[in-house]
């Protein structure tokens, strides 16, 4: 009965999420000027990433990973201490900070940028929880034969298993058999009175912005020298 109210009184994360991406894409200088930085590598990446919208895009995967279970315990963790990282930035200058490019260039001029705590790595293992929530959905809304278990799993797999240690991995390893079914997981994430297909739509949505805009942040990742972080 709890979580019967709960679904009828909470808003979509996956409604929540396409209207903050869909801003986001209207602020990047690709979309109003075409104003791209162009690096020695021939890379063409956008020069800005709004620090506030990427972070409510976090905190909407976040509710996201909290309806698959005790599966996500570990990498939730993850996002939420490194969300709070980046808040943190921004709040001591939130003028100075706005923009996560800039943050990656004051870490990189400094040196910091791959110590165990900067807000250089948050970026990038904020990203790749994106890369597997976009996995996810993607996988969810195009084959409806699979279960919530390979899912995952194939999700897991290709995008955050090349970067994870093996105590990460085997921790995923023992908890993938507590995930929900397909059913209810589809169920947690529809708003009230919305059908399936009307949901899937929605997830196809999502992440027909999402692909687009994180292969920029990747990019730019590149561009510092941080596409290849691995988990220590």
């Amino acid at each position: 009965m709890k979580r019967k109210r709960d679904m009828e009184k909470k808003s979509s994360e996956i409604s929540s999420a396409i209207e903050e991406l869909s801003m986001m894409v209207v602020v990047k200088p690709s979309a109003v000027g075409g104003n791209h930085e162009h690096h020695e590598d021939g890379a063409s990446a956008i020069e800005q990433i709004p620090t506030k919208p990427f972070l409510s895009i976090c905190h909407l995967v976040l509710q996201v990973l909290d309806k698959i279970g005790p599966t996500m315990a570990v990498l939730r963790q993850d996002i939420h201490q490194n969300i709070k990282r980046l808040e943190l930035m921004y709040e001591s200058n939130p003028s100075l900070n706005s923009n996560l490019v800039e943050m990656l260039k004051l870490e990189a001029s400094k040196g910091t940028a791959r110590k165990r705590c900067s807000c250089s790595k948050a970026l990038v293992w904020l990203t790749r929880s994106l890369d597997f929530a976009m996995a996810l959905l993607q996988s969810l809304a195009k084959d409806p034969n699979k279960s919530m278990e390979q899912v995952v799993e194939e999700s897991y797999a290709a995008t955050l298993t090349p970067w994870h240690g093996w105590i990460s991995s085997a921790a995923f390893r023992v908890a993938i058999k507590l995930v929900p079914d397909r059913k209810t997981f589809m169920n947690l994430l529809r708003e009230k009175d919305e059908t399936c297909e009307a949901l899937k739509e929605k997830m196809q949505m999502l992440v027909s912005l999402l692909v687009p805009f994180l292969e920029d942040v990747h990019c730019i990742l590149k561009v510092y020298n941080l596409d290849r972080l691995k988990s220590t």
